[in-house]
């Protein structure tokens, strides 16, 4: 099971990024997490059961209003955690 870990920064907080994302989220067979960094930043944890799947949902995100605010994305391959399940904000 593919998962990434991707780290936004631009204008990220304040302007529904985490909701926007879980949205996104509903349409997609993903499982994950979105929460805001104290250093201004959002992170996102997003696993899928394929590869294609998980990259069509950070697509989205991308092309989505969301894509404007993004200033920089660091996108990183992790081990998907044990027992996620739906898509969820956290605070």
């Amino acid at each position: 099971m593919p998962a990434k870990k991707i780290l936004y920064s631009g204008r990220v907080q304040g302007v529904g990024f985490r909701y926007s994302t879980k949205q996104i989220a509903s349409g997609f067979e993903v499982t994950g997490s979105v929460k805001n960094l104290p250093d201004g930043r959002v992170e996102l944890l997003a696993c899928a059961q394929d590869a294609e799947e998980l990259e069509a949902f950070l697509a989205a995100i991308d092309e989505s209003s969301l894509g404007s605010l993004i200033k920089e994305r660091e996108t990183t391959a992790v081990t998907p955690p044990a027992g996620m399940r739906g898509f969820v904000i956290e605070r």
